[in-house]
């Protein structure tokens, strides 16, 4: 199969490594240092959690999306607010009308009213598609969505450091179980991913972002792991009064959580000291991922009529926080006091 994994950062990264390393015709689509260490090394290293390294050999990477030409599967790994402005190259990938489009972005994304057939069936969520411009750019056809749960990040230029995790559910947003969704399935178990297919991928994107939206920006905020957050008990109140908002968000549009809040919060609190995505892109002073994982929730909180005033909350704080290190392009870390 014709792979092409558009952004290989921590969970592209881990993805192109362990499908490459099946045999499947990978290409990267990477920038920076981190593109100039996969060429200068002829591949990519993964580091599992086990200390097991695995290294895809000879992997194709590229910064230029349009040279790679169609493919059988695009794998769509970029942050979701990074998606817009390279929409019209990714489509150059989608022309064969079997072409598959995977999302692996946390949150709610734009294609969450696609092929819903409720109430709500084609609205824009502005907050995360401004305009509309992905729904009326990409085939909601090709597009079969999934649940990152692997945890992992970039260690050094050319090296992902797997942390914990290898479930990864799919889905099409239909729900329809199709011989093109067993077939990937397939192909990402033989990858090493727990891969089932879901009957409804929206109501398992539910269970991800409840914990996104809360984990996160409280993360961010305070610069705490999960670990620490779960166990100072005020944090660990606000993190309930989030989820059970976003519980009742979800409820409201027809889909029940299937964890309770003390159960996931419990399953964050034993990933141990673990740095959300968000608290790793302040310390490098990158742009947060914000809409999908809170700022859509509220969207959708209003379309619904739903009060969230701890999700407003820290949304405007968390918003802050970011609008401040784009501003002043600084970012924030901690650092050990000198005793």
């Amino acid at each position: 199969m014709k792979v092409c994994i558009v952004g290989a950062g921590s969970m592209g990264g881990m993805l192109g490594v362990k499908m490459h390393n099946i045999g499947e015709d990978v290409t990267l689509i990477a920038r920076g240092p981190h593109l100039q260490a996969i060429e200068a090394n002829n591949g990519l290293k993964l580091i599992m959690h086990d200390g097991t390294v695995e290294f895809a050999r000879g992997i194709k990477a590229t910064d230029d999306i349009r040279s790679v030409g169609p493919q059988d599967l695009v794998i769509l790994a970029v942050k979701a607010h990074q998606i817009a402005p390279i929409v019209d190259d990714v489509n150059t990938l989608l022309v064969n009308d079997d072409a598959m489009l995977l999302t692996v972005q946390n949150g709610i994304l734009w294609w969450y009213f696609q092929l819903h057939g409720g109430q709500f069936d084609s609205r824009v969520i502005e907050t995360v598609d401004p305009g509309g411009k992905l729904a009326n750019s990409i085939d909601p056809r090709k597009i079969i969505g999934s649940i990152s749960y692997p945890a992992a990040e970039i260690s050094q230029p050319g090296v992902i450091r797997h942390i914990e995790g290898v479930r990864m559910p799919i889905g099409e947003l239909d729900g329809e179980e199709k011989q093109r969704t067993r077939e990937l399935a397939d192909m990402m178990n033989r990858a090493g991913f727990k891969t089932v297919i879901l009957e409804s991928i929206r109501a398992e994107t539910w269970l991800k972002v409840m914990g996104n939206l809360s984990f996160n920006p409280v993360s961010a905020l305070t610069h705490s792991t999960l670990a620490d957050i779960c166990q100072y008990e005020p944090s660990r109140d606000l993190i309930d009064k989030m989820m059970t908002e976003c519980r009742e968000v979800a409820l409201r549009l027809g889909v029940g959580i299937r964890l309770s809040n003390e159960r996931r919060i419990s399953g964050a609190e034993r990933v141990g000291k673990h740095k959300t995505s968000m608290l790793q892109d302040i310390e490098v002073g990158k742009a947060l991922e914000l809409e999908g994982l809170i700022g859509a929730v509220i969207e959708m909180a209003t379309l619904t009529g739903t009060q969230v005033p701890a999700m407003e909350a820290v949304y405007a704080l968390i918003r802050l926080l970011d609008h401040t290190v784009q501003q002043e392009k600084v970012y924030i870390k901690a650092q050990p006091m000198d005793t």
